[in-house]
């Protein structure tokens, strides 16, 4: 009797930050779609990111964390494709989601990197990552 593996994938899901400093108000405006933010307020607050030459440290975060998980899983002997898709910034979810699909991943373990328990730090992520489920329909990979 064949065992099956309960996970086809890892999938790290993180906010995502620009990297750039041309890339800081497309951030911006990726993090307030919808919410009618003036251009102005979008620059007084890019003016953080500015200080910093536009780059946000979480995608570096991410980068190690994912090198962190990728030398777990090769010292313990488990043989599992691992993404990275962020909700408002490159690489973005529903890219990451495409991917996923076209490479057969039907059931993902899901490590969303928000640290808080509140709206925007747990409801939000979960709400993100089902419009990103839904927009890709059927064969969508699901996290169990």
């Amino acid at each position: 009797m064949r065992c099956m593996r309960p996970y086809d994938a890892f999938l790290l899901i993180s906010f995502g930050g620009p990297e750039g400093e041309d890339e800081v108000i497309p951030f911006l405006e990726n993090v307030t779609r919808g919410r009618n933010i003036p251009r102005e307020r979008l620059a007084e607050v890019g003016e953080h990111y500015f200080l910093f030459g536009g780059v946000s440290p979480i995608n570096q975060q991410c980068r190690d964390l994912l090198a962190a998980v990728t030398a777990d899983f090769e010292s313990n002997g488990i043989d599992l494709p691992i993404y990275w898709g962020n909700r408002f910034w490159e690489p973005m979810l529903t890219d990451t989601l495409e991917r996923m699909r076209e490479d057969g991943v039907r059931r993902v373990l899901a490590l969303p990197t928000s640290a808080y328990c509140n709206w925007s730090s747990r409801t939000a992520y979960h709400e993100d990552i089902e419009r990103a489920l839904a927009a890709l329909g059927e064969g969508a990979p699901r996290s169990t």
